[in-house]
This record gives structure tokens, C-alpha cells and sequence, in this order.
């Protein structure tokens, strides 16, 4: 699962400066991020937020997206809010099969540019959050897939997206212990290479899910524990949300993350 991110600008542009485009960069700073949540220091799917995420219709412009992919083809804003929380992640496995998102794995793939997400902890009976990162603190790009929704009541349009996740590593294997879960999950994180293929639009992604799958694993990832993601003593939207927190409980565990 990844229910939980953080994101700045910095890492959102990531992709259109490897571009080199500096008129493309000024538009996307000065035209799109005032008009989005960013900076994320912290984001629960559930808020819905609003980022920028990078397309195969044009790779190195973003547009402007909200968590939750709505299907085209939901036919009221009922359904879109009944569906709305259930399509935050989905499973790489089963998006051509899935209604909600076949459609959208075959045309409309994203990148999402985050700087970490988080995932909670179970230990007794409480949840600790731990951040998630890169090692070297670049962003990480994580799988998307998109839509957009055109409301027939009132005619206008939502463009929205969902996290592709997979099978958790070796890191998450240790973090992400939901009892709830058959197994540990994550986003699918894409190197450079597998960004190429998922943002292909040849229509043969499908036929390169194994090799972009299996290169997610490659990706070195670290880990620390961080203050309360819920409750009253969650901090809110704000830097130090993702400050590292010593849990003493935690300490027996030795999870030599």
C-alpha cells in the first residue's frame, strides 16, 4: 500500500530538468505548482491532494492531478464518491484486469516525482510511522496510472491518478506488517530505464510489466521512525512532520533498516 507521501516542488520538477527546458520549468513553477498542494510534507491519499505528475501523452510536461483515479466511464458524482478512496493504490498485478484501471494501464501511465513515502509499523497494539526515502535522498518516481473525468451534471472535469503498487522488499518486508495483509506492499519505484518503458506509448507495456517490476528492487531505499501520522498528535502539513522520532519500545526489534 501507499496511502502516505511527501513531495516538494524540487522533486516534482525532477524529471522536466532532466529535460533542460528552462522555459518549460519557469511555466510549470510560475503556472501549475501555485495552483497545486505543494509542498507535501506529509499527505494522506484520503485528502485527495493535488500534485503534478508527468504522462505518456507528454513526458517532460506535468499536468495537474488528484489522488484517486475516477474511471471515464463513472456516471455520477455518487459513484465517484463511493469509488473515490478504493482507487488511491492499485495492484500491479491485476490493472489490465480491473475495471477501474485496465482501461488506463493501456493509455493513460504516469510518474508521480516524491521525495519519500511513509508506511506504518505494527508492534503490541500500536502503529509506528516510518519514512521511506531513497539513500541518497534523490526522489524516487513511482508508477501511475491516470484519467480524466468529465462530471455530467455539471460538464466539468477532474484529472486524477492512482499509485501502482507491488510486492513490499526486503525493507518494506521488515516495515509493513499489516496483519490485515496477505503480504507487505509498496509503490512500484521506476529507474531511469523502466520510467522509458512505462511511459511508452506503444502499447506494449503490458508485455514489459516482468522487466519493470523486477527492476523496482534496484532501487536503495533506507528508512527512519517519525512522529504520529494519525491521532492528536499528528502535526499536520508541515517539515517537522518527517523529523525522525526514537520510538524505545521499538528499540529491542533491531530492524536494521
Amino acid at each position: 500500500m501507499c496511502y502516505d507521501i511527501k513531495t516538494s516542488l524540487e522533486a516534482q520538477l525532477k524529471r522536466a530538468m532532466r529535460n533542460s527546458d528552462l522555459k518549460a520549468i519557469e511555466e510549470i513553477v510560475e503556472k501549475l505548482a501555485p495552483l497545486t498542494d505543494l509542498p507535501v510534507y506529509h499527505a494522506s491519499g484520503f485528502s485527495h491532494p493535488e500534485v503534478l505528475i508527468y504522462t505518456n501523452e507528454d513526458p517532460f510536461y506535468p499536468i495537474i492531478a488528484t489522488w484517486g483515479l475516477i474511471p471515464h466511464w463513472v456516471s455520477s458524482e455518487e459513484q465517484k464518491q463511493k469509488l473515490w478512496n478504493s482507487t488511491l493504490n492499485a495492484r500491479v498485478e491485476t490493472i489490465f484486469e480491473k475495471p477501474a484501471f485496465r482501461d488506463a494501464a493501456v493509455e493513460k501511465r504516469g510518474i508521480l516525482y516524491i521525495d519519500g513515502f511513509y508506511e506504518h509499523h505494527h508492534f503490541g497494539k500500536q502503529t509506528y510511522p516510518y519514512f521511506i526515502q531513497q539513500k541518497n535522498e534523490e526522489p524516487l518516481a513511482l508508477a501511475t496510472l491516470w484519467s480524466v473525468w468529465k462530471n455530467p451534471t455539471t460538464g466539468g472535469t477532474i484529472t486524477s491518478f492512482s499509485i501502482v503498487t507491488t510486492s513490499g522488499n526486503e525493507l518494506l518486508a521488515k516495515i509493513h506488517n499489516n496483519p490485515k495483509l496477505e503480504e507487505p506492499r509498496m509503490p512500484l519505484l521506476l529507474t531511469e530505464e523502466a520510467e522509458t518503458l512505462w511511459l511508452s506509448d506503444n502499447h506494449t507495456v503490458e508485455h514489459d510489466i516482468k522487466t519493470i517490476v523486477e527492476q523496482f528492487n534496484t532501487v536503495p531505499l533506507k528508512a527512519y521512525t517519525v512522529g504520529k501520522l494519525r491521532g492528536k498528535s499528528y502535526l499536520g502539513n508541515v517539515p517537522e512532520v518527517v523529523e525522525e522520532k526514537t520510538y524505545l519500545e521499538l528499540e529491542p526489534l533491531k530492524l536494521n533498516l
